[in-house]
């Protein structure tokens, strides 16, 4: 895919119908009812696999600083909750001697739950792709645990350069005769790997999940999309329960869960969106641009 692509040129000709077709299809496609479903089986595999992750690697990198990488990025995903999910982490794993086997493998199951999900949402997207072929149920049936392995090595990848580059940050340079502190080049280096790994993450769930074969270049027009659009959603989530939310008035005891919630499930609406972006573009030259889409129905018998 190049600029000179015709569907590139035709997206840059009627952006505003493009836009608005693909929020008439991720509408059509019941696109907030599937992000809920989503962010419910992600709040019970979160934790879990959060355990799984940290227990494993803490035998490779040191526990302290892996923690501190988990709770920075976990800001990500749950902005203004990082610290009360990460207390949670921390009393686990100052009694991890207590995991048994069940206990493991009923980590696992959750763990696995929202990536089952997940695939089934973007097979309602992708749903061109589904009825062209359909992926063989081991398939569907490995993926979730192979996935989490490779989230495993990412994030020991991500750990270790966030050692390095906080190590940089401890540093200076003298240059024109004055001391520059490396700071701020080390929170901003430590800011582009968390957008960088973002984008790659998000791709790497649009080249995987859906039905077939899609393109790096596509699903990196799906991880950039989503990137965006939740890099502006966190900043104003944070703003909004650091300023103006009363959420743990009403919610009391509960606040957590209900704002992890609430930031999963926005963060699976832009990702299911950015999927429902692709299944558009893959469609332009096939159909009209600005046609009806059909919406989903289930069969009453």
């Amino acid at each position: 895919m190049t600029l000179r692509d015709p569907r590139i040129a035709r997206i840059v000709q009627h952006p505003l119908v493009f836009a608005l077709q693909t929020l008439r299809a991720f509408r059509a496609n019941q696109g907030l009812l599937l992000a809920g479903a989503v962010a419910y089986y992600a709040l019970l595999s979160i934790i879990p696999l959060l355990f799984l992750s940290v227990i494993g690697l803490s035998h490779i990198v040191d526990q302290h600083e892996l923690l501190l990488t988990v709770q920075r990025y976990l800001e990500w995903v749950a902005p203004g909750q990082s610290a009360p999910l990460m207390a949670e982490l921390s009393n686990f794993l100052a009694h991890r001697e207590l995991l048994g086997p069940v206990l493991l493998l009923t980590m696992l199951f959750f763990s696995s739950l929202a990536f089952t999900v997940l695939e089934n949402a973007m097979s309602v997207i992708f749903i061109h792709r589904v009825a062209i072929r359909r992926r063989h149920f081991l398939v569907s049936a490995l993926m979730p645990y192979c996935y989490i392995v490779v989230l495993g090595l990412g994030l020991l990848l991500v750990t270790m350069v966030s050692v390095s580059l906080q190590a940089i940050g401890q540093e200076s340079v003298m240059l024109l005769g004055r001391i520059w502190p490396l700071a701020g080049l080390s929170g901003f280096l430590l800011y582009l790997l968390g957008v960088v790994g973002e984008i790659l993450l998000l791709t790497s769930v649009y080249l995987v999940m859906p039905v077939g074969r899609l393109s790096f270049s596509h699903a990196l027009i799906g991880g950039v999309t989503a990137t965006v659009l939740w890099e502006i959603t966190r900043h104003v989530l944070v703003w909004y329960f650091s300023a103006l939310s009363q959420v743990s008035v009403v919610y009391g005891s509960l606040t957590t869960a209900i704002v992890v919630l609430f930031s999963l499930e926005l963060a699976a609406t832009l990702l299911l969106y950015g999927g429902q972006v692709i299944s558009e573009f893959e469609r332009i030259g096939t159909e009209p641009i600005a046609r009806q889409p059909e919406p989903v129905r289930v069969d009453p018998q």
